[in-house]
């Protein structure tokens, strides 16, 4: 722990000799300074200056049951006092551990009743990567290796993670993606809709799958792979129509169907996971943020019964695995958020009482001269910012206009996300309506002040 006056003053310039920061240009950011944030209460988080922000990002779409929860602080302590680790390998295992995959499978349908845990979402894309391809070589299938993806997709920032992804931003660092990954057009309508309607756009896009594994052979296809929602790339919510049209596809062409649950699990919708709110049922799932609410890192894939029968009964050995494959210590804070997300009916509030409430107050938002469209689903929110209404027509700098009214918002104690012309949130699921009040106003005198720096 920090103890002394001294260390405190000195952490920016600390940070900035030895500390390379994740998704940064570290000369912008030496040069800027960082921000240190010190403790968290509820929804906000303050800073090493005493300044409060409202953090309408849940951390990164993590902090779900809020921060300063004694609780899964009282289960870490005491899961440490009684053992602070041991592996899963070797034919053993942890009560937390074990437990924690009783209790994710409780709530994931009654086809998905196994889990496989990893230590972040980055390291569930890898392990499902793999998974996939062993599953179909015990099946007497070899050649189905190939994964389809879609563009503009985030599945984490591992080599497999990145290259399933579809951020060409992140396959220009590292020459990627890696051979047999392929993507397909993402569900973006607002950008890339044209004339057609939502409901349209939506079947055409999803039928690029179909083509796609037509072209590729369906016996040399594995799996596809997408978020119910997008979330790095934007928060894209798709058209009504594109979900049921990717479900059957997959289940004709006999392929995989992978649903990224990383942001979108564990109530963000309002409902457990993301696949059950758009009436779809995977074959694998990613977790990982909400299971522990971010308290510490823990992650998983969900596997179906389809595929766990094949993975106990003809692969023998599963050649894949991590030193902290289910943590006890981490199973044991995902157990105690879990408990209160159960215990305080999270799910059932953002599906019922505040995120109506919340989609409600962001949609006034498109009354604003420069807002596009404001969707959302859950607690879980995207806003396109536009220079014409009617047209649709974009900002020639979109980076540029996401990241000034997302610094406005941060300097008037607001933490928003800009993925260039789109303002995203992901509050935590405790925030209450007067905080989201809080939320909006600000985000309008974020997006005025667009609005008046466009005009001068």
């Amino acid at each position: 722990m920090l103890k002394t006056v001294e260390t405190m003053s000195n952490l920016g310039a600390i940070d900035a000799a030895h500390h390379l920061h994740p998704f940064s240009d570290m000369k912008k950011l030496n040069a800027a300074g960082t921000r240190i944030i010190q403790r968290a209460e509820g929804v906000h988080v303050f800073d090493s200056n005493g300044k409060k922000y409202l953090d309408a990002f849940a951390g990164l779409w993590c902090v779900n049951v809020g921060y300063g929860r004694r609780e899964i602080a009282d289960a870490v302590f005491n899961q440490i006092n009684e053992l602070p680790y041991y592996n899963t390998f070797f034919g053993t295992t942890t009560p937390p551990t074990t437990l924690l995959a009783q209790k994710i499978t409780e709530h994931a349908g009654p086809k998905m009743n196994h889990v496989f845990f990893t230590n972040s979402g980055s390291e569930a894309s890898d392990t499902w990567f793999r998974i996939a391809r062993v599953y179909w070589k015990a099946l007497g299938k070899p050649t189905k290796t190939k994964i389809i993806a879609r563009k503009n997709g985030y599945h984490g920032s591992t080599v497999a993670g990145a290259s399933l992804g579809g951020m060409k931003w992140m396959h220009e660092q590292g020459n990627l993606p890696i051979d047999g990954i392929v993507h397909i057009n993402q569900p973006y309508w607002y950008v890339e809709g044209g004339d057609l309607s939502p409901a349209e756009f939506g079947l055409k896009v999803a039928r690029e799958l179909e083509e796609k594994i037509d072209e590729l052979g369906a016996d040399n296809v594995a799996a596809f792979v997408a978020e119910p929602i997008q979330g790095a790339g934007g928060v894209i919510v798709p058209p009504e129509t594109y979900w049921p049209e990717i479900s059957r596809i997959c289940k004709e062409k006999d392929i995989l169907l992978v649903s990224d649950e990383v942001i979108c699990g564990f109530g963000r919708l309002g409902s457990w996971f993301g696949y059950q709110h758009f009436g779809v049922e995977p074959d694998l799932a990613p977790v990982a943020k909400g299971l522990s609410s971010g308290y510490l890192p823990i992650g998983g894939v969900l596997v179906s019964d389809r595929v766990a029968e094949v993975m106990v009964n003809q692969i023998g050995d599963f050649a894949h695995g991590y030193t902290y494959s289910g943590h006890p210590v981490c199973a044991a804070a995902a157990l105690e958020n879990i408990r209160i997300i159960e215990e305080e009916g999270l799910v059932e509030r953002v599906r019922d009482d505040i995120g109506p409430y919340f989609a409600e107050a962001w949609k006034s938002l498109s009354d604003h001269e420069i807002v596009g469209e404001a969707v959302s689903v859950g607690l879980m929110a995207g806003l396109q910012l536009t220079i014409d209404k009617a047209t649709r027509r974009r900002f020639a700098k979109p980076d540029d206009v996401g990241t000034l009214v997302r610094n406005h918002c941060v300097e008037n104690g607001l933490i928003m996300r800009a993925t260039g012309d789109r303002m995203l949130a992901s509050p935590p699921l405790v925030i209450s309506r007067g905080e989201v009040n809080e939320m909006i106003a600000t985000l309008r005198k974020g997006l005025d002040h667009l609005r008046d720096t466009v005009k001068e």
